[in-house]
């Protein structure tokens, strides 16, 4: 597996696997030890899923030596401010059964800028203690960056956000890459939304599917993934995607694709 170096050394891989509404028992057990079989090693959770407990006892099922694997939580809109981020923190790592996380990141900025910076503050003291690896951001916009950046020790390590051909944003890549803030990207696969003749194209001339297009697309930016499954076949299709390159030219074609699309809230206005 193809990893990137964080700017404070750690190293995450590429591709991870999403588990995002996988809440059966049964489901995540087979998801995650088909995963492993496959060559995940990194999985994405939050405590807003409500799945922390059943993938933890799924990874300890799978019998996966823990520094083996890339775990990462997010903390709820719920939990946000210094003492309730802790606090829920803790809970997190007794629900995964693991004492740490290779990445802990903050779910959503909201428009409370008092409560944005109580709750890194939480985490900056979980990363100084060595309880996490590193420590994040989700769907963080420019002038949210630059805020916290403005009154934080340790800057942001990680930017998960949603990006895909129709939501891609160049302006927040290229301040990401500026600051050094790795970009993860979550639905990449546009929540199956394959109806564009541009996909079925390129997808045709690399002899790939259209989930790998997408996935290819995102990697070949230095863009880490997380798409989710729990089919066998699909979830190997996801990880096999270092054996071909997108020219520049289309990589040009995809990105021209943007018309800023969300498929859920928009972090310049949602709040909680």
């Amino acid at each position: 597996m193809e990893k990137v170096t964080l700017y404070n050394g750690v190293h995450m891989p590429l591709v991870g696997l999403g588990v995002y509404k996988i809440n059966d028992l049964e489901e995540m057990n087979y998801a995650i030890q088909t995963s492993l079989e496959c060559g995940y090693t990194m999985f994405d959770t939050a405590q807003m899923y409500k799945n922390e407990e059943n993938l933890g006892k799924a990874l300890k099922q799978s019998g996966i030596e823990r520094e083996k694997i890339f775990l990462i939580s997010k903390v709820d809109n719920g939990n946000q401010w210094y003492e309730s981020t802790l606090t829920s923190f803790e809970e997190s790592l007794k629900r995964l059964q693991t004492d740490y996380l290779d990445a802990f990141l903050i779910h959503w900025p909201g428009q409370n800028k008092e409560r944005m910076i109580s709750t890194w503050k939480a985490l900056e003291k979980l990363y100084e203690a060595g309880k996490v690896k590193s420590i994040g951001v989700c769907n963080f916009e420019i002038h949210q960056l630059e805020y916290l950046i403005a009154h934080c020790k340790i800057k942001p390590m990680i930017n998960q956000i949603e990006h895909t051909p129709y939501l891609h944003d160049e302006a927040l890549l290229e301040y990401c890459k500026k600051e050094q803030i790795q970009i993860m990207a979550w639905a990449p696969l546009l929540r199956g939304n394959f109806e564009n003749p541009i996909f079925i194209e390129l997808a045709e001339k690399y002899q790939c599917s259209i989930a790998q297009l997408l996935l290819r697309w995102n990697v070949q930016q230095g863009i880490i993934v997380i798409p989710k499954s729990k089919n066998k076949e699909r979830l190997m299709e996801n990880i096999d995607i270092f054996g071909f390159e997108i020219s520049d030219e289309d990589i040009k074609r995809l990105n021209s694709l943007n018309k800023n699309q969300r498929t859920s809230h928009d972090p310049n206005v949602f709040d909680f």
